[in-house]
């Protein structure tokens, strides 16, 4: 049974889905699964499509978010993409971002930023 609460992975792709749509980016799905792996959101900005890995960390002890998208990590995510162009096949244009999400600082309790994160959007990642 899921939590009632989102999980702090599925709060931060909100949060993200909700960034990017203010950058006028248009959600065309949300975690897309296949045999061969997931896609955090796909968008369409403009006339590319945008297969989005949302990477959310706490600090950057152990590389930080954009660290964390190993090659492997890379390739299966190239592969759900494929899988993804062959059954939507209107898509001629396509891009692979990442957004390495982080807590936003706080310079104390009484002054929370309006935003929790800090959004690192990086187009054409790899």
């Amino acid at each position: 049974m899921k939590a009632i609460h989102l999980t702090q992975g599925e709060a931060a792709e909100k949060a993200c889905c909700q960034f990017l749509k203010k950058q006028g980016l248009k959600l065309v799905e949300k975690n897309f699964n296949c045999r061969m792996g997931e896609i955090d959101l796909i968008m369409l900005d403009t006339n590319i499509l945008a297969f989005i890995e949302v990477r959310f960390r706490k600090n950057n002890a152990f590389g930080g978010a954009v660290a964390s998208i190993t090659t492997k990590k890379q390739q299966k995510i190239r592969r759900t993409a494929e899988l993804y162009l062959q059954q939507n096949t209107r898509y001629k244009n396509a891009r692979f971002d990442v957004v390495a999400m982080s807590p936003a600082a706080q310079t104390s309790h009484f002054h929370r930023p309006v935003n929790p994160y800090t959004f690192n959007w990086i187009k054409n990642a790899f």
